[in-house]
């Protein structure tokens, strides 16, 4: 008699292998993070309702007169309540040489969604203190403001009614929406800012944000980007877990960017 054949058993072996794999690959590069983030974040107190939340001038930005040249900031602050354990929210600061005040653009999650200067340029978002991500100034700066407000003019998604919260597009889809006809401010995407990847409503090919890579977008909750600004990050129904080659630093679902630069 012939032995069996154990073929058969060596191939579900395998692909039980794989899978064993990959769940660890999944838990290590987003549930670790993501949990380890959650339990960071309700450790510590915040604001329990908008009402209640400060909204005020952080102080982050220069004075707008004591700047002379021209300057564009993209600036981000953690989310209210629990959605601050997953994502930031982004918005866009303009000043014009010789201008006396700054213009902030943003959306918001109510209301007509395209604002301007709803807020002052560096006020807290729901009591957290925000962080300058990517600044232009004198002539970059200048040439970059036409292009901004051309595209707030031309968002996409401005109809009221238009905003959802996940996967997009929100106010970080707003902010990567201008960053596409102004690349030089791509810095400013967070992994964090979930919903910037959100390129449309069905399957998304083409370049990234920077326009220094490729990035395939599946309405924004899954996908894969690779660019050099962009560096690896794999999308996970808005996640973010990846790797910075150009600004050397790990992107970890919930903590963001872990590394030597934060700019």
């Amino acid at each position: 008699m012939f032995p069996p054949c154990t073929c058969r058993g060596r191939a579900v072996t395998a692909s039980m292998l794989q899978i064993r794999r990959a769940l660890i690959l999944f838990v290590l590069l987003f549930l670790a993070p993501l949990g380890t983030h959650a339990a960071w974040w309700s450790a510590h107190d915040h604001p329990a309702s908008f009402a209640v939340a400060d909204w005020s001038a952080s102080g982050v930005l220069a004075p707008a007169k004591s700047e002379p040249e021209a300057v564009v900031h993209v600036l981000a602050g953690r989310t209210g309540r629990w959605k601050g354990i997953f994502a930031h929210h982004s918005w866009i600061v303009v000043k014009p040489r010789g201008a006396s005040r700054y213009t902030r653009y943003e959306v918001v999650g109510w209301g007509n969604p395209v604002r301007t200067d709803a807020y002052a340029p560096d006020g807290r978002w729901y009591g957290d203190t925000p962080v300058i991500l990517t600044t232009l100034r004198g002539d970059a700066a200048e040439r970059a403001i036409p292009r901004i407000k051309a595209a707030v003019v031309a968002y996409p998604h401005a109809a009221r009614g238009s905003y959802t919260i996940w996967p997009g597009p929100n106010s970080n889809t707003f902010v990567a929406t201008i960053v596409r006809d102004v690349p030089e401010l791509a810095g400013g995407l967070l992994p964090t800012a979930l919903g910037k990847d959100y390129a449309g409503p069905w399957l998304y090919a083409g370049a990234t944000p920077s326009g220094t890579g490729w990035q395939l977008s599946l309405r924004g909750a899954m996908g894969l980007s690779v660019g050099w600004v962009e560096g690896v990050e794999i999308n996970l129904f808005g996640l973010v877990a990846g790797v910075d080659v150009r600004r050397p630093a790990l992107k970890l679902p919930g903590w963001g960017r872990v590394g030597l630069a934060t700019g």
